[in-house]
């Protein structure tokens, strides 16, 4: 990325901050990994129990590693040799943590989280349970509003996670959403996040691109 495209995405992320503050939810401009890390030791303390919903980005911005490191009591539904009933409480149990990692399909530059989850366990840590929710995003996630934000998982995320996850729906053949009836579809739950309570969701922007 050469610096005028990355000032362009800076004046976006900007933008989309104030926003997102306005809305209640605490966000921060990230430029390097060292800061990534940096922040999140800051917002959520060692030894605090933690969790995590499914997110490419997590696992490309090294936050995985991290969570991984010891640091933290971590409830890791990819441990090895999980059963879908062990893997069920753990989704059950992220909702007592003390923070709540993800990313989010969307951000509209007026401040709102969109979001569309297959089981729901994402988006229900999400709007309630956890503590805190520390939000990752690239600034690819970043859209105008909420029409754009539906259009963007349509399009892009929803194809590109269910091709990831191997799921036989029409959207893996077509690329863009033909609101199949498949049984393993993945978009199931729909939801805005637009004015949560104060001082529980916070969000990292970066300026790069990262994930879905």
């Amino acid at each position: 990325m050469d610096s005028n495209t990355k000032w362009v995405n800076e004046v976006k992320i900007n933008r989309t901050l104030e926003s997102l503050r306005k809305n209640n939810m605490e966000s921060f401009l990230i430029n390097t990994h060292e800061e990534l890390i940096s922040k999140i030791e800051e917002l959520v303390d060692a030894n605090s129990k933690v969790s995590f919903g499914g997110s490419m980005t997590l696992f490309e911005t090294k936050v995985m590693e991290h969570l991984r490191s010891g640091r933290y009591e971590l409830l890791d539904r990819y441990k090895e040799g999980l059963t879908q009933k062990e893997i069920k409480k753990i989704f059950r149990e992220s909702f007592f943590c003390d923070a709540y990692f993800t990313s989010t399909n969307a951000i509209t530059e007026e401040g709102e989280l969109y979001n569309v989850d297959g089981n729901g366990n994402r988006v229900a840590a999400m709007l309630y349970g956890p503590d805190k929710v520390i939000v990752i995003a690239g600034v690819n996630k970043i859209v105008k509003d909420i029409n754009e934000a539906i259009y963007r998982v349509e399009n892009f995320a929803a194809p590109a996670n269910a091709k990831r996850l191997d799921k036989k729906t029409p959207c893996t053949v077509t690329g863009k959403c033909m609101n199949c009836s498949s049984p393993e579809r993945i978009c199931r739950e729909y939801t805005v996040i637009r004015k949560p309570v104060p001082n529980r969701i916070f969000v990292l922007l970066l300026n790069e691109e990262y994930g879905y």
